[in-house]
């Protein structure tokens, strides 16, 4: 893949600057930040362009956002790397108008991917249904337009997948009307769906309905926090959109309540009392009283909402939220002698993830905690000089997905951000 000469510069940038500032950080910089446009993103012969995760051949909607985000800043100053991002932006919509339910999808229809018991595509690698996946091309289109100025990825097809999105969300706010089922056989419970692949009972809240988490993992209560948090937010964005380029109000208006019905859920099922933190947002309820009271280190998470621009770090119920969630008190939050930060089930216990601990440098007000955060990071990719997926915060030579191209991402960003807020000056 040839790197657009904008990313060429700002990468020598990037590690000028650590060399001089930080040198444990200086040697991952230039390949973090480069790691997704070298060996995820793909040109196809039809001149279009596929983003893979890494090891898996597939594009997730929400990784595929995620991974080129930290790009955006720098498209308009640069042609190829607009033609790059303006081609995967449309290529997401494509996806989500081909079946919204699914997560992940193959470069042509060629049938390959998981054989559940779903409704099947060719198109579609998986289709665990995820409330992000569907909020990441909207936050990535709002991004590059508002970044950029420019306008012409608003097509046809984009705003046919707004309506799409829109469509499906109202649909799921009330999940016993909805058609969609996923079962998946000889595998951990955590990849299917009980009650005949329609998940466990939930009660109309507002709020939408998600089958699956960001971490691909099952919901144990259908309405997940986070995911609803950002699909509020991308509701805004859609009716922005909506209404200042496609010029509709209608649809305006329709987002617009969507996205206050969800915001209403949310504040009325979303929130529950801890004895030790306060006021805190559950990571999933059900609407009947039940709680799932945890985080998980994929994101969107609850420690990530100011990253995802739902609330600021000082609002009081995610300051409460975020003490529980980088605690003993959250199930996964783990330490060990080299780190300590939000793990998942997803991954081996006691792991914890280079996602949750650069996510906790994003949403930081402290010098401090952000520090005590990029020690633990230079010093756990075991000499590889990229971000994993997970590892053993006592023996981080031993960890999953050496090559994870979102975490490689999220972290670029991480050191971008810090250098344009002189943040090593400081």
């Amino acid at each position: 893949m040839e790197i657009p000469e904008i990313l060429k510069k700002r990468v020598d940038e990037l590690e000028k600057y650590y060399r001089i500032h930080c040198q444990a950080l200086a040697p991952l910089a230039a390949q973090c930040f480069l790691n997704t446009m070298e060996t995820t993103v793909r040109r196809l012969a039809d001149g279009t362009y596929f983003v893979i995760t890494g090891d898996i051949p597939a594009m997730w909607l929400r990784d595929s956002a995620a991974q080129v985000r930290p790009y955006v800043k720098y498209a308009k100053e640069d042609d190829r790397l607009q033609e790059i991002l303006e081609s995967i932006i449309a290529k997401q919509a494509d996806f989500v108008c081909i079946d919204p339910y699914a997560n992940a999808f193959n470069e042509c229809a060629n049938g390959m991917g998981h054989k559940d018991d779903t409704v099947l595509n060719d198109h579609v690698w998986e289709r665990k249904y995820e409330v992000d996946s569907l909020c990441a091309p909207l936050y990535l289109g709002y991004l590059y337009w508002k970044t950029t100025g420019i306008d012409r990825i608003f097509t046809k097809r984009y705003c046919e997948m707004i309506r799409v999105i829109l469509h499906l969300f109202t649909t799921e706010q009330d999940h016993g009307k909805s058609s969609y089922f996923f079962q998946r056989d000889n595998c951990p419970d955590t990849d299917t769906l009980p009650n005949r692949g329609r998940g466990n009972a939930v009660r109309v809240t507002g709020m939408t309905w998600s089958g699956f988490r960001p971490s691909d993992d099952r919901c144990d209560y259908g309405y997940l926090i986070p995911s609803n948090m950002m699909a509020a937010k991308a509701m805004c964005f859609a009716a922005e959109i909506a209404r200042e380029y496609y010029k509709s109000k209608e649809l305006a208006a329709k987002c617009e309540a969507l996205a206050k019905e969800i915001q209403e859920g949310i504040r009325e099922y979303g929130i529950t009392e801890h004895p030790e933190f306060g006021r805190i947002y559950a990571y999933e309820t059900d609407g009947f009283g039940n709680y799932n009271l945890m985080d998980d280190a994929n994101s969107p998470s609850l420690l990530s909402m100011p990253y995802l621009g739902y609330c600021g770090r000082e609002d009081p119920i995610y300051r409460n939220t975020r003490r529980f969630v980088l605690s003993d008190a959250n199930p996964f939050y783990f330490k060990g002698n080299k780190a300590q930060g939000m793990g998942s089930p997803h991954t081996p216990e006691g792991y914890v993830w280079h996602i949750g601990i650069i996510m906790q440098a994003l949403t930081s007000g402290s010098r401090q905690e952000i520090l005590e955060c990029l020690y633990m990071l230079a010093g756990t990719h075991a000499g590889t000089n990229y971000m994993h997926e997970s590892f053993d915060p006592s023996a981080p030579e031993k960890y999953s997905r050496p090559w994870f191209a979102w975490a490689n991402s999220l972290f670029a960003e991480l050191l971008d951000k810090l250098m344009d807020e002189n943040f090593w000056e400081g």
